[in-house]
């Protein structure tokens, strides 16, 4: 037969437990033995604490280096190649003759682009110079009137002021001569009176009677004509005082004939202008490179007509390049211009040493076509940008490798 099986009673259990290490005198054991183990292991292998010691060592040093390189660095991945693209359009509408360039094509300043027909502008030019000579004839013409009008308008006022003197003695002395004939008339009147007298009483002859008539008469004839060439002198000073008071606007004449040489020199100064502006128009239509760099975005072709401001081409400036590196703003605690700055471009696999240049005077977010607007509920803070340009050193690249929008990764040094 089989043995019953035993049912554990609780005594057996309470025997069990006291039998049982506790917990705590339990892990004191365990830390015992891991450091009774240890030691033995050390004991048994004593070059085994150096070695440690040394991973220690080297990992604190390493851990100082680390800390120490990126310190003094700061660099970001958000950052690209940048420069000056300069656009170039026509600045006067034509037909193209000839376009002299294509895109990717290296261009010196000054190089003739584009050539537009220049017929229209040449005879813009011939009429512009047929004008200015007309206006130069009539202000020539204008100038010599100036001094002819002043002589001849002074000569007419002294002529007239002399003619209304000369008036004015002749009535003096037509007055005087009235008076001499008024004085012979009385005298002879008088003297007719007495021979009346005597002839009716017959102690003269009738003879002399009518001599003393004859010469009264004569007397009184002379008189009328003496005071007929009064009336006439006064008349004769009443003209010579008007032809004066004509005469008297000589100063405005001569001022009118002034205004209208300047007139006609402002005619002069006006035509010029438009020779200028003709002869100007006319350059226009050879489009020449304002700057030297590499041609692209050709948009013009032969017999195309363009309009004045339309774009033809885009020359981007290689000499001219820099880097736009857009940094957070914990980054620049210590950022400032003239820090040395190390280039990594992606593109080649090498670096280009540079300097800061200038750090941007609002973050990216604030340029941006829609900003973003804090003053709501429902704000997050992000860590904003702010665009820092690095100006490649002089030297760097002679091969013109550089072009804008290539991807780089600059390093600044801090100190």
């Amino acid at each position: 037969m089989a043995d019953p099986i035993k049912v554990p009673t609780y005594e057996d259990e309470q025997e069990h437990n006291q039998l049982q290490p506790k917990p705590v005198e339990r892990r004191a054991s365990e830390r015992r033995s891991g450091r009774e183990r240890a030691a033995g292991f050390f004991r048994e292998r004593p070059y085994a604490k150096w070695v440690l010691l040394t991973v220690i060592a080297v990992i604190v040093v390493g851990g100082i280096f680390i800390w120490h390189y990126y310190s003094v660095r700061e660099s970001t991945d958000d950052a690209q190649i940048d420069g000056h693209i300069d656009p170039i359009s026509s600045r006067v509408s034509g037909t193209v003759l000839r376009v002299q360039v294509d895109d990717n094509q290296l261009v010196k300043a000054g190089d003739v682009l584009v050539e537009l027909d220049p017929k229209d502008y040449e005879i813009a030019v011939q009429r512009a110079r047929a004008d200015l000579a007309d206006a130069e004839a009539n202000a020539a013409a204008a100038n010599v009137s100036v001094p002819l009008t002043s002589t001849t308008s002074s000569s007419q006022l002294t002529a007239a002021n002399a003619g209304v003197t000369a008036a004015e003695r002749e009535v003096d002395a037509a007055k005087a001569r009235v008076q001499e004939a008024q004085a012979n008339y009385n005298k002879l009147a008088a003297d007719l009176k007495r021979v009346e007298t005597l002839v009716q009483k017959d102690e003269v002859s009738r003879q002399q009677y009518d001599a003393a008539v004859a010469a009264a008469a004569a007397a009184r004839a002379t008189l009328d004509a003496t005071q007929s060439a009064v009336a006439m002198a006064e008349g004769r000073l009443g003209q010579a005082r008007a032809q004066a008071a004509s005469a008297g606007t000589v100063p405005e004449q001569i001022k009118v004939t002034r205004a209208k040489a300047n007139a006609a020199s402002a005619q002069v100064d006006r035509y010029r202008a438009a020779l200028a502006q003709a002869e100007l128009n006319l350059q226009y239509t050879k489009i020449a490179a304002p700057v030297a760099g590499i041609l692209s975005k050709r948009n013009v072709e032969p017999g195309q007509v363009v309009q004045t401001g339309q774009p033809l081409f885009s020359i981007v400036d290689l000499d001219d390049v820099y880097v736009t590196a857009n940094f957070k703003e914990t980054q620049l605690r210590s950022m400032h211009p003239g820090q040395k700055v190390k280039v990594r471009v992606d593109a080649y696999g090498r670096d280009y040493n540079g300097t800061v240049d200038s750090i941007g005077g609002a973050t990216g977010a604030r340029f941006s076509l829609l900003p973003p607007e804090n003053a709501t509920g429902n704000y997050v803070k992000v860590v904003q940008r702010i665009p820092v340009r690095i100006r490649i050193d002089k030297g760097q690249d002679p091969e013109r490798l550089l072009r804008p929008g290539m991807s780089v990764d600059p390093t600044v040094y801090l100190k």
